[in-house]
């Protein structure tokens, strides 16, 4: 056995991971509430785990797509290394709630992934461990 669960599946992990997002960023329970970190690479392992799932989840990349395709065609010429950046440096820098701050690390996760370079490099070593945890 190599897994406490066994074979979770992506799907069971995108469940998984959504439903600690819901309950841990507001936390109450016996374990204290999620911090920055922990919802940023939580928010970015969800983003990676609702890709590979498709479904249902679909609707999350499809939706988060169109808001980059939106801001691209907003501002024309920018490029997805430039959203990619502009998002981390407002998670970096403005004073965010842990849920917005797990929000926007979807978000992230999705401008990363088509940026190429360093920021694809993360985003599909983040893809790579979503897939080993399922």
């Amino acid at each position: 056995m190599t897994s406490v669960f066994g074979n979770l599946g992506i799907v069971g992990l995108a469940v998984a991971l959504t439903v600690l997002l819901l309950v841990g960023i507001k936390g109450g329970g016996k374990v204290k509430p999620l911090g920055w970190w922990p919802c940023l690479i939580l928010g970015m392992l969800a983003g990676s785990a609702y890709a590979a799932a498709g479904g249902i989840f679909k609707i999350i990349p499809d939706l988060v797509g169109s808001l980059l395709a939106m801001a691209q065609s907003i501002i024309p010429g920018v490029t997805m290394p430039a959203v990619a950046l502009t998002l981390a440096i407002v998670i970096l820098f403005k004073k965010l709630t842990t849920k917005q701050v797990a929000l926007l690390g979807i978000v992230f996760w999705y401008a990363a992934s088509g940026a190429g370079g360093l920021w694809g490099t993360v985003s599909e070593s983040i893809a790579n461990l979503g897939q080993q945890v399922s």
